[in-house]
């Protein structure tokens, strides 16, 4: 942004008129436009936010350097709280035949079998924050595939990474295993000493409708109130209107009396039930206080695929029927270029822009921002992720200056701030994972 460097420089500066929407605010201000968008000024100390007033009237009798920002959309660092960096960059040798789910599962498990030392998971996990940091992401929750020998590999190279990206952007991650696991003694042991010694103080399997569903579920959620560990599901990721694992993890937490958060990702087929159903079952999640995330792109890529034919159905969740019930509703990256999903860069702004084409978070814009900041910071146990006085000045300086603007381009020339100062992090070029075997397109 031209002029904000060299006022950068500065430990005392301005940024005038900003656009922030206003249910990311920490503060009240009566500047607000029909789109929900705050103008404000900004004064940026020490690489915090100093101060804020009404736009215009900010920086009266000072003398610091001011940027006038002349009225484009200013953001917080984005939250991402649902990804899988052990599986990213994979697609060159590891390419969904089909674009089906089936034979997603099928090509990952084949490429973990063959390729996943630990060399070459922490060279793609490092790539993918790489592309995360340079974005504007400040914390992710990362699934790490937990099956036979790659458990051992990976969680060693999972701490290692969340100690060298300490202060830059904050890690967690959660074990993924199929749900069938649960009642395996010699594999539960193996992961629990996996996430005792290197985790986040998570847990979490994939839920499908399975035999005994309910008595594995009870294992999981004795397991995390013995251990104090929240909990991260992969839920009901399918059309099937009979896949109900998410009122039953529901109803199992409020059984349980469980006190931990609890996050449920995918929920695909709660958008596949009868209405009746659905609002039971929603009624449900907010009784007993899950937080869901949609994945909007890898849904829409991987559901209802046909051999040849059309998809009927966009593969997304029930999500504003869940927000107008109360639930802690939000969207994230999911997989990243790997078979799952051929696409992505950990660019939490392109799946808003994407999620608000799927799931119409529109009609107004502003009251889904949340889903991307302070609604993930919440599931996640963060700092609010909004904007307040005393914070970080942790932010992000889109050209844009409305949501028309915002979501009709990708933002590639945004202005990332950490700090207060412009974050030089260049993109990773695609040709440096050429070193890892079978990576060469």
């Amino acid at each position: 942004m031209s002029g904000y460097y060299a006022i950068a420089r500065a430990p005392r500066y301005g940024l005038s008129h900003a656009k922030i929407p206003h249910s990311l605010l920490a503060f009240e201000t009566d500047e607000i436009d029909r789109e929900g968008l705050a103008e404000v000024d900004l004064m940026i100390e020490a690489g915090r936010i100093g101060a804020v007033a009404p736009a215009g009237a900010g920086f009266a009798g000072s003398d610091a350097p001011v940027l006038a920002l002349g009225g484009v959309i200013v953001l917080p660092l984005f939250v991402d709280a649902h990804t899988h960096l052990d599986k990213g960059h994979i697609w060159p040798r590891a390419a969904n035949p089909d674009g089906t789910f089936a034979g997603a599962l099928r090509t990952v498990t084949a490429d973990r079998l063959a390729h996943w030392s630990a060399q070459d998971v922490a060279a793609r996990m490092e790539f993918g924050l790489r592309c995360a940091y340079a974005h504007g992401t400040r914390a992710i929750r990362t699934h790490i595939d937990s099956v036979g020998p790659q458990t051992a590999i990976s969680w060693p190279v999972f701490a290692a990474t969340r100690e060298r990206w300490r202060g830059r952007i904050e890690l967690q991650g959660a074990p993924l295993f199929t749900i069938d696991f649960a009642l395996d003694e010699a594999h539960m042991r193996v992961v629990e000493a996996m996430v005792e010694a290197y985790g986040s103080g998570l847990f979490g399997a994939v839920t499908y409708m399975v035999p005994r569903l309910q008595e594995k579920l009870d294992a999981l959620f004795l397991l995390a109130a013995r251990k104090g560990y929240d909990l991260d599901f992969h839920v009901d990721e399918t059309a099937d209107p009979a896949a109900v694992s998410l009122g039953m993890i529901a109803q199992a937490a409020l059984d349980h009396r469980f006190a931990g958060r609890i996050l449920v990702g995918h929920c695909c087929s709660l958008a596949r039930q009868g209405e009746e159903a659905a609002k039971r079952t929603i009624d449900l999640v907010a009784r007993a206080g899950l937080d869901v995330v949609s994945l909007p792109m890898c849904n829409l890529y991987l559901q209802d695929r046909r051999d040849a034919g059309t998809p009927r159905w966009r593969g997304v969740t029930a999500l504003h029927e869940l927000k107008a019930a109360g639930v802690n509703s939000m969207i994230a990256s999911d997989n990243t270029r790997d078979s799952f999903y051929p696409f992505g860069d950990l660019d939490m702004m392109e799946v808003w822009r994407e999620g608000a084409r799927i799931l119409h978070l529109d009609h107004p814009a502003e009251p889904w921002a949340p889903a991307l900041f302070t609604a993930p910071a919440k599931a996640m146990g963060l700092a609010a992720g909004g904007l307040a006085i005393g914070a970080p000045a942790d932010l992000i300086l889109t050209r844009a200056r409305s949501f028309t603007e915002l979501f009709a381009r990708p933002q590639h020339d945004r202005t990332v701030l950490r700090a207060g100062a412009p974050c030089e992090a260049a993109l990773p070029s695609y040709a440096e994972l050429d070193r890892l075997e079978g990576l060469v397109p």
